[in-house]
């Protein structure tokens, strides 16, 4: 089949899904009625966004290019064992509701580490931050890179010229338009992306005659395969590390990320914020399904012409691309709709990660670094700034990503080193009162430096060909006589792993990282906490601490004070306010009734 390129038809619509997207940048900066010009309304939203434009906010922002494109890549190549990771996340959507977002929702904090400040000290915070950045700028070049990649192969344009152009559009909308130009673009490209998946999904099934046949040829081809219940912790994917695994990895994304906690603060209650959270479940269940299903019918169209073997592609990831140019690059708007699908994914998540980490660096790195208040003014042009520095060094740290495997694995392997130190500061702050900052610090970064050496060695390990991942076996005897043989159509090796001499922690399945990570950050963090005085855990405010534990606690101290004001408080103080108000007004006009602030109606009385 020959490769389709874009067309002007093509060009037309994925111009206009960029054009909208600089379009509501512009809208929130200079036309809405509350301009962006407050650390509250650029970082929050003024706190009053409403749970449809939120939903879709974290649905597209969770879901990059990199599942767009990796998950039906890894359904092709691997078999459909990483499509049960959709079952964890049901059940850490419950975690977040009930264990997690009651804290973070009574402190009403902008940034999410400024729980560890309050839990801890100054210092941890500043660990929490730090590790949040990295991980962001760990992630984001990935993010950008995987739309470069497929704009490259379908339109033949040079990869190194489409990032920085990708890039200066999404830092325009998030440098100007703050919070609520990321949330409503956000919201707009959830429904390019669902258009571009499901209408492609919808043409190749009924190209190869219905759902029955596609499962059937995945079914000859061994690529169906959902319960490998190995506990082997070195194999790849199995059951186990599919759910376990995933639950802490997912967990440990959503729960503490920076990303969901200013999204869930910007509604105006905690019961919009669980709803919220609960939606953005099922459409990440929906977004997921679609893609792995999207990798079946690729391997169904391709069961006997593996593109990858023949030279028609350099690497798995550019499956789907050229699944979209070769058998609907004939239908007009189709490949543009698909593209444009694409690029909404990883929009949407650069957009949310260049806001999120200008809110920590802003509220975590800066602020306190001043020794005078900062007026609204100058924050609001210093956070601008910020996104647009932090925006040039993501765009520089996409010429890495080239040299990297597969990127599923690649960008899971990369956010563990972070994402279980992380995990685990928040899981001590909240569970264990008797921690003290000293071992939360130990235990932070003892955990990012073992599992970073763990997940760089890996890598290190795969470029250097001492760990094999066997793919399913692929078949050529289709292809036109044509073509030359650039690998092997089976895999050399039959088992999941090279075991000869490897180091142990280097075959660990990379699903697991986060949860070493946390595991190693909390026993670290105790040991350390044991040895240097322990907290004592009647001094540890109950706002600190999760409501689930707050039935096995000794009585809170009487000498023990608030963190700060909690929601309760600042809708009282709300209250006050409006009461003053209203006097106010009635002095000056007596446009009030006197009725109204008679001391029988005062609400305080």
């Amino acid at each position: 089949m020959a490769l389709e390129y874009f067309d002007w038809l093509d060009y037309l619509v994925f111009g206009l899904m960029l054009l909208l997207s600089a379009l509501i940048g512009v809208y929130f900066a200079f036309f809405a009625a509350k301009k962006q010009n407050t650390t509250a309304e650029y970082l929050m939203g003024g706190k009053t966004m409403g749970v449809f434009p939120i939903s879709m906010s974290l649905i597209s922002s969770y879901i990059s290019g990199i599942s767009l494109l990796g998950l039906p890549a890894e359904m092709y190549t691997y078999g459909t064992q990483l499509w049960t990771i959709v079952l964890s996340e049901w059940i850490v959507s419950v975690t977040i509701s009930v264990i997690y977002l009651p804290v973070f929702y009574n402190l009403q904090i902008t940034s999410s580490y400024e729980y560890l400040r309050l839990r801890f000290n100054q210092h941890v915070r500043l660990l929490g931050s730090i590790i949040f950045i990295i991980k962001m700028l760990l992630y984001i070049p990935i993010v950008i890179y995987v739309p470069a990649l497929a704009l490259s192969q379908v339109t033949g344009i040079n990869l190194h010229m489409i990032t920085p152009i990708v890039s200066i559009v999404c830092i325009f909308y998030t440098t100007v338009g703050g919070l609520k130009a990321v949330v409503w673009t956000d919201a707009l490209q959830t429904i390019f992306m669902y258009f571009g998946v499901i209408f492609v999904l919808i043409y190749g099934t009924c190209r190869l005659g219905g759902i029955r046949e596609v499962i059937r040829i995945n079914q000859e081809g061994d690529r169906l395969d959902f319960f490998i219940m190995d506990i082997d912790p070195t194999i790849r994917h199995t059951f186990w590390t599919t759910v376990f695994g995933n639950y802490f990895s997912w967990l440990a994304s959503c729960s503490v990320n920076q990303a969901m906690i200013q999204r869930c603060l910007a509604l105006s209650s905690l019961r919009k914020a669980r709803i919220t959270i609960f939606i953005m479940a099922a459409g990440i269940f929906v977004i997921v399904s679609l893609c792995c299903y999207t990798g079946l019918v690729i391997y169904a169209t391709f069961a006997k012409c593996d593109p990858l073997s023949i030279g028609a592609i350099k690497k798995s990831d550019q499956l789907l691309p050229y699944f979209v140019m070769t058998i609907t690059g004939t239908i007009p708007a189709l490949p543009g709709i698909f593209m444009s699908g694409v690029f909404s994914a990883a929009l949407s998540s650069m957009s949310t990660g260049l806001n999120s980490m200008c809110g920590v660096i802003f509220e975590d790195l800066i602020r306190p670094a001043y020794n005078k208040p900062i007026s609204e003014r100058t924050a609001s042009f210093i956070m601008k700034v910020i996104v647009v520095i932090i925006g040039g060094i993501c765009v520089a740290l996409v010429f890495l990503v080239e040299h990297m495997g597969a990127l599923i694995q690649a960008g899971k392997s990369l956010a563990g080193i972070t994402a279980g130190s992380l995990l685990g500061l928040f899981t001590m702050g909240l569970f264990l009162p008797w921690i003290n900052a000293t071992g939360a610090l130990v235990g932070g970064i003892t955990s990012t430096i073992l599992v970073g050496w763990i997940s760089l060695g890996t890598q290190a390990a795969m470029l250097r060909g001492e760990i094999v991942i066997a793919a399913k076996p692929v078949d050529v005897s289709g292809c036109a006589a044509n073509y030359t043989l650039h690998a092997s159509p089976t895999p050399e090796t039959t088992v999941e792993f090279d075991r000869s001499g490897t180091f142990f922690m280097y075959r660990l399945s990379y699903l697991y990282y986060t949860f070493v990570g946390m595991v190693v950050c909390t026993v670290t963090g105790a040991l350390v906490s044991y040895f240097t005085q322990p907290n004592d855990s009647s001094m540890v405010h109950r706002d600190l601490l999760t409501p689930v534990i707050h039935r096995w606690l000794p009585p809170q101290n009487i000498h023990c004070r608030r963190p700060r004001l909690t929601q309760h408080d600042i809708d009282l103080h709300a209250r006050e306010m409006e009461l003053l108000h209203l006097r106010t007004a009635y002095l000056d006009d007596n446009s009030i009734d006197s009725e109204l602030l008679s001391p029988r109606n005062n609400i305080y009385s």
